[in-house]
């Protein structure tokens, strides 16, 4: 039960679609989505593949409470080898299309190969075929789903596309669902792009159906009662989004600011949550329409909103004039402190296209930052950026570049290599904020030391939703550590590792680990799945996706020398806030946290771990 048992393999290549039974000792092993297709994918692909290769395969997947009537139960990932950083890639989405795949009836979708012209796939209630896609090459995300609703006549149905930046190869592009919805990080909508897949259409009224129906029930409104009674959870994400963030972390001197060089940035409350809502001078409207929420979940924690119509980057773009998806934390840091820029609405705009086009606005934003301290160091020069002025607060720069980083053009496209490749062909790979080649989240980790660790350790890359250790250091959740100091976050950051595969391979969001431990999540598996499902079986199956994931890595040639941090946050003080002189201490964290993971010195599982965990 729960699980739809059932897979779907589209060969691009030969352009054939046919169903083939769920691999079920795989799915009691690694659950769903994240963990039983990194299984699939590990099984079937070998590790040394070019990302942008026909042998490459990307898998769309499930878990098994999506669809279900547990709390957030509407996600989906996308894995595959990412185009940004050439390790493994789980790139996990909201919306409705997750629950739209389960109720047609599959867990995964799996592709593989190359169509020889672009096409997309309708999947609607175990039909599967691929349609011509080429009046759709060429256009952004939001044409495209309109375009496939019009001419199936449905506007129920649920769809996944690439924009222009997937086409043209940028290296961070999305996938991006039910229009602002996105598989975000890794490059995952530019593996697709490769393979001239346009976009995955589905409509899905199956249903799906638990082991017991009575318990589950219970189990799923108890959750519920947990959300809505957390401080987090049923009061300040419904309320101010993700963007609660950007003054507490701003205050905590934890926020990246020009390019890493700082940890507090002026302009903080400018862009943050408080002044989305704010009245603006200009119009009296705010910002900020309304919160948001993906299929079933109770939190809403999504931003709409709107620009100023009188405002330089909406005034002659009436496409722009509208409310959509609006800034959430991540992205209004990456836009914002990361390149100095303060503007509220260029920031909102800049969102606008990276949803638009599909382009990953952590990376992009990361990428602008890293460039405007080359310009401002003289690296580049007005003629090698086509006379756009990089200089840290520049908002039409940072406006302009997204719509060429978006379509590919110009100095866009350089912007587009990600910042690991840019730096390094300008000479300057140590002003990259990389691990892995994919560019940090929101949070220095000078001021918050176990990020560094969770940062160095993630197997996708840079990433906060692999080891979410601000929610210990900075929230208090479950309980409060030091975020100064690096004692004891090396077993933090492999609990909170650990139990994030969990909540990915469930098909839950993890922001509904805020309020829940897996002692909420295990009644909801338990009542849905076949077999018995305890915390200590969860927390195997946590550890075992992580070790997994890692055995591809090192395969695919990562070593212990790849999980480190830029020499910037080793070496060079925060200037000011809490962490003032303060560096991160990487060499005390990560060789106790190799040997807590029963790794050798070199970051290699050993042979003990592997047989324990069945790998």
């Amino acid at each position: 039960m729960s699980w739809a048992k059932k897979v779907l393999r589209v060969n691009l290549t030969a352009g054939t679609c046919k169903d083939e039974p769920l691999n079920m000792e795989w799915a009691n092993n690694y659950l769903g989505q994240r963990g039983l297709a990194t299984k699939y994918f590990v099984e079937e692909v070998d590790p040394k593949v070019d990302p942008l290769s026909p042998d490459n395969k990307m898998i769309m997947a499930t878990g098994p409470l999506t669809g279900t009537s547990a709390s957030t139960a509407g996600r989906y990932s996308v894995i595959t080898k990412g185009a940004l950083t050439g390790a493994i890639a789980c790139s996990n989405s909201g919306g409705f299309f997750g629950n739209e795949m389960k109720n047609a009836g599959y867990d995964m979708i799996i592709f593989e190969g190359k169509s020889k012209t672009p096409v997309y796939l309708m999947l609607d209630n175990g039909h599967a075929e691929l349609i011509d896609a080429s009046d759709m090459w060429g256009t952004s995300v939001w044409d495209t789903e309109d375009a496939i609703k019009k001419k199936h006549g449905d506007p129920q149905i649920r769809v996944a596309s690439i924009g222009i930046a997937g086409e043209k190869g940028v290296k961070y592009a999305c996938v991006v669902n039910d229009y602002h919805r996105a598989a975000g990080r890794s490059g995952v909508g530019t593996v697709m792009g490769s393979k001239n897949l346009k976009a995955v259409a589905i409509r899905g009224t199956l249903g799906v159906s638990v082991k017991d129906p009575k318990r589950f029930f219970e189990a799923a409104a108890a959750g519920k009662a947990v959300l809505a009674g957390n401080a987090v959870t049923g009061e300040g994400l419904p309320a101010f989004g993700t963007q609660v963030l950007m003054n507490v972390i701003n205050e905590t001197g934890a926020l990246p600011t020009h390019n890493h060089r700082d940890v507090q940035f002026t302009g903080a409350h400018s862009i943050s949550a408080e002044a989305m809502a704010e009245p603006r001078e200009s119009d009296g409207k705010p910002n900020l329409v309304r919160n948001a929420a993906c299929f079933g979940c109770t939190i809403a924690c999504g931003r709409i909103s709107t620009i100023d119509r009188t405002h330089y980057t909406v005034a002659e773009r009436p496409q722009y004039q509208i409310a959509s998806g609006g800034l959430e934390y991540e992205a209004a840091w990456a836009l914002g402190a990361a390149t100095g820029v303060d503007d509220l609405d260029a920031l909102t705009f800049a969102n606008f296209i990276c949803n638009e086009q599909g382009i990953d606005p952590i990376s992009f934003g990361a990428t602008v930052g890293a460039a405007m301290e080359m310009y401002e160091d003289g690296i580049l020069t007005d003629k090698k950026t086509d006379g756009i002025e990089l200089k840290f607060g520049n908002a039409k720069a940072l406006t302009d570049l997204a719509e060429l980083t978006g379509k590919g053009e110009g100095f866009g496209a350089e912007i587009g290599l990600g910042s690991k490749l840019l730096c390094e062909k300008y000479g300057h790979a140590e002003l990259s904020m990389s691990v892995k080649g994919q560019e940090f989240p929101a949070y220095d980790s000078r001021g918050i030391q176990g990020m560094g660790l969770s940062y160095a350790t993630s197997n996708r890359g840079a990433c906060h939703l692999r080891g979410y250790t601000v929610a210990s250091e900075v929230l208090g959740i479950p309980e409060k550590t030091d975020p100064l100091v690096s004692e004891g976050k090396a077993g933090l950051v492999k609990a909170f590792q650990d139990a994030t595969a969990v909540f990915d391979s469930a098909g839950i969001c993890v922001f509904t680990s805020f309020a829940w431990s897996l002692e909420d999540v295990a009644p909801q598996i338990d009542s849905s799945c076949e077999g018995e499902w305890s915390v200590d079986r969860l927390l195997e199956v946590g550890e075992r996706i992580w070790n997994l994931e890692r055995n591809f890595n090192n395969a695919a040639g990562f070593t212990a020398k790849d999980d480190n941090l830029p020499a910037r946050l080793l070496k060079d003080a925060a200037k000011t806030g809490p962490a003032e002189g303060l560096t991160n201490h990487l060499e005390a964290m990560l060789p106790e946290y190799y040997q807590l993971r029963g790794w050798t010195a070199e970051g290699v599982p050993t042979n003990e771990t592997l047989n324990r965990l069945g790998l």
